[in-house]
């Protein structure tokens, strides 16, 4: 570190770093005392300070991205300052010192997730539809933020600080910056991991689709010294990051939620030098003519990659509902985590679907909601859902299975308060009270994007393998572009499927760029 580094010296109440600075070094502390600071009362966040033989750092540091905790020198301190790529190479060289620093910034990231401390604060959420999108996404993608409900007294002294209306939702970033029309899309450009590339930036391998296929896909191509790309439209972690436990995952026999498992992942190709871009789109996919293909972001900016991984998985079916549209976001949701959980607490939640998704939704929202109800439209559970959880949902007090049902209506002004559930057997109606309606039947794939590049099966997913005269079980109709997970056509539907199919791709992937 000393000799890629260089020793600087800042002094007392000197402030080293600022949230939405870039991580653009790694901070050793060889003398003195840095303290975290409150970016709204700029007074110290913790008791704890970091002094000598401590480093500063975030786990942002991985992928480029940004500071979100400010720190500030206590007394006169001297560190030693390694840019972030040569730190990142002394890494990947030295285990030792690799896993040290990944084990200290992940802890720290938890701590944070769990103080809820960040410069990014969220007022009004539980009112206003755009800030619980923000909040959303912020939640899946394991971004740390604070949350004020409208007319607290935390929500008042932020607003004081900010000088802004106390009564309004808001957005806010550190002191003074208030995001005018905020959207995920800004919010992650804040944080650094929504970034502008170089219009043409080559890459070995780019993977679309950040779920467990596209992440497992990503620690491999790192590990194989593979230049990757991951981009990802919602959140990492896909469909499998709102489960709230995954049971039948080998190697954690008390279960772990879909978030967690990923996360872990991501964490793990950024150890490898793989990068994610977040949210943003493929739009288009096209072969150039020097055999490369060319990918259009939905911003308008395009790189280029020798190969590709589409690994885009699938998403649950919007129903022919009145309203539904409407509601989304303000009563009718598509994932059940710990966010859409507060907003079910003590009424009713209505689950619509019978696979094990909806399964663990029901588990996890069982624990907070006073009622939980299962809509099932088929006579039992057998065929859709694993026996163990089946037999779980029968046991739960709270928890009532309707078989042969479904919602037919919903009912609200801003905000949903009801629905109706009709029974398909006698076709009698009853109203049921809530204000959480989750949405898990069925799904559709995400291939619109690749514009008749390769062949799709009749319900649009990827073929691959012998259904297209491919020699690979993943490669598709057009030499160089590979489908994982859900999104190919005939693959099992399960995480630990996706997650072997995009460890194993990445060797069809390496032979066909050196070949």
């Amino acid at each position: 570190m000393r000799a890629a580094g260089a020793v600087v010296t800042y002094e007392a109440g000197a402030v080293l770093v600022k949230p939405g600075q870039v991580v653009d070094r790694f901070v050793y502390v060889l003398d003195g005392e840095i303290e975290v600071v409150d970016p709204f009362s700029e007074e110290r966040w913790s008791s704890s300070t970091l002094g000598a033989t401590q480093f500063m750092g975030e786990i942002s540091f991985l992928n480029g991205g940004a500071w979100s905790m400010p720190m500030r020198a206590v007394r006169e301190t001297r560190v030693l300052e390694v840019p972030r790529a040569a730190m990142l190479q002394l890494m990947s060289e030295i285990p030792e010192m690799s896993d040290i620093v990944i084990t200290v910034l992940a802890a720290r990231r938890r701590k944070q997730l769990e103080a809820r401390f960040s410069p990014l604060v969220l007022i009004g959420e539980d009112q206003d539809r755009d800030i619980r999108r923000i909040a959303d996404f912020a939640s899946r993608n394991r971004l740390p933020y604070a949350s004020h409900p409208l007319g607290s007294q935390a929500a008042l002294e932020v607003a004081q600080r900010c000088a802004i209306a106390a009564d309004a939702p808001a957005v806010i970033f550190g002191r003074g910056h208030v995001v005018a029309d905020p959207t995920p899309e800004k919010v992650a450009r804040l944080l650094g991991v929504n970034y502008d590339l170089d219009d043409d930036a080559a890459f070995d391998v780019l993977i679309v689709g950040g779920g467990p296929a596209g992440v497992a896909a990503a620690v491999y191509a790192g590990a194989e010294g593979l230049d990757a790309l991951v981009v990802e439209d919602t959140a990492i972690g896909g469909q499998a990051g709102t489960s709230s436990r995954i049971e039948n995952y080998m190697g954690f026999p008390t279960g772990i939620s879909g978030a967690d498992l990923v996360w872990r992942g991501e964490v793990q190709a950024m150890k490898f030098g793989a990068r994610f871009l977040m949210p943003r789109r493929v739009a288009s996919l096209e072969e150039m003519e020097n055999g490369r293909f060319c990918a259009v972001f939905d911003n308008g900016r395009r790189i280029s990659a020798s190969a590709v991984v589409v690994a885009t998985g699938v998403q649950y079916k919007r129903l022919p509902i009145d309203r539904l549209g409407e509601f989304e976001g303000s009563g009718v949701y598509y994932s059940a985590t710990e966010n859409e959980a507060r907003y079910c607490r003590d009424t009713a939640a209505v689950i619509i679907g019978g696979g094990n998704s909806a399964g663990q939704a029901a588990m996890f929202l069982s624990r907070s909601a006073d009622r939980v109800h299962l809509i099932v439209r088929g006579r039992s559970l057998a065929a859709s859902m694993s026996s163990y959880l089946s037999s779980r949902l029968e046991a739960d007090p709270r928890i009532t299975i309707e078989y042969e049902s479904e919602v037919v209506a919903l009912d609200g002004a801003e905000r949903l308060t009801s629905v109706t559930i009709r029974n398909r057997g006698d076709g009698r109606e009853r109203d049921v009270p809530t204000c959480a309606l989750f949405v898990m039947v069925g799904a559709e794939p995400n291939t619109g994007w690749l514009s008749g590049l390769v062949d799709l099966d009749e319900k649009g997913f990827v073929l691959t393998g012998a259904a297209v005269g491919a020699s690979s079980s993943y490669e598709t109709s057009k030499p160089g572009v590979f489908a994982v997970g859900d999104v190919r056509a005939g693959s099992v539907k399960r995480v630990a499927s996706s997650v072997g199919e995009g460890s194993v791709v990445i060797s069809k992937v390496w032979s066909h760029l050196n070949d």
